[in-house]
């Protein structure tokens, strides 16, 4: 807490955050002026949302179909499967989808070329940069978000399913009628914490696969303020960025739980 002072200074080296005068709410008036501040925002929460659209479910989806699974080895097989992605690296990620989409030695190109079609430059296209965004999102993470879905599943009282067979319902009647509303208190809770990040893009991924030619739709909060205040120097104006994304965070969680309190008896506190 310390170092948020300097979001509120004229930060010099020599003398320091204590010693360096203060600037009030200059850098935070100068972040909500800039000519880039909307587009910085409108990436943000797309990203944002896009992946909350796509991949909040997804892992949901993953545990109900490994719940209904009989065969334990091949259970066990398609868990561990999916899970090894989450202990990869951003960094092999993005590599593996650079030489997979590579317009020349790509894998994906290589086969649009044996096809008679031309190569196309996946990863410098804007118009493509949302969809590999959430496709590999939702590949490496949906394996590992589904552990606590599962685990709340096991929590499930299997005399209700047996009581749900003798009235006669099927796998989709017992999934709808029992699975899922014994799994909306879990979903409701990962939900709220969800919607309270919304200004959290992820930040590795981004950077990570940020072109010159996708900046205009991958320039995201994070990533603007490694670059302010890392390669830049403007270490108060990157601070108060920093400080402006955790207080709306905060606002929208204190927000959500309220709300989600009201209208579903759901919350985290």
């Amino acid at each position: 807490m310390y170092g948020v002072l300097l979001a509120f200074k004229n930060f010099k080296y020599n003398l320091g955050i204590l010693g360096s005068q203060w600037a009030g709410l200059k850098y935070f008036k100068a972040f909500l002026t800039d000519s880039s501040f909307w587009d910085i925002i409108r990436n943000t929460i797309t990203i944002s949302v896009l992946k909350l659209i796509f991949g909040f479910p997804a892992p949901i989806i993953l545990a109900l179909m490994l719940n209904e699974v009989v065969h334990s080895k091949f259970k066990r097989i398609v868990q561990t499967v999916s899970y090894l992605p989450h202990f990869v690296s951003w960094v092999v990620v993005v590599t593996i989808l650079q030489k997979l989409l590579s317009p020349n030695v790509g894998l994906v190109n290589d086969i649009r070329h044996s096809m008679g079609l031309d190569p196309i430059f996946f990863m410098g296209e804007p118009r493509l940069f949302y969809v590999l965004v959430v496709i590999s999102d939702i590949w490496k993470g949906v394996g590992w978000g589904s552990i606590i879905y599962l685990a709340a599943l096991t929590n499930i009282d299997p005399t209700l399913y047996e009581a749900a067979e003798i009235d006669g319902a099927g796998r989709f009647r017992k999934i709808t009628s029992i699975t899922l509303p014994c799994l909306m208190p879990t979903i409701g809770i990962l939900l709220i914490m969800s919607l309270s990040g919304i200004l959290n893009a992820g930040f590795d991924q981004i950077y990570l696969m940020q072109t010159p030619s996708t900046l205009g739709v991958s320039e995201v909060l994070d990533t603007y303020v490694l670059k302010k205040g890392i390669r830049q120097g403007e270490f108060s104006y990157s601070t108060a960025i920093g400080l402006f994304k955790s207080v709306i965070s905060m606002f929208l969680i204190i927000t959500v739980n309220n709300v989600s309190r009201r209208l579903t008896e759901v919350s985290l506190w």
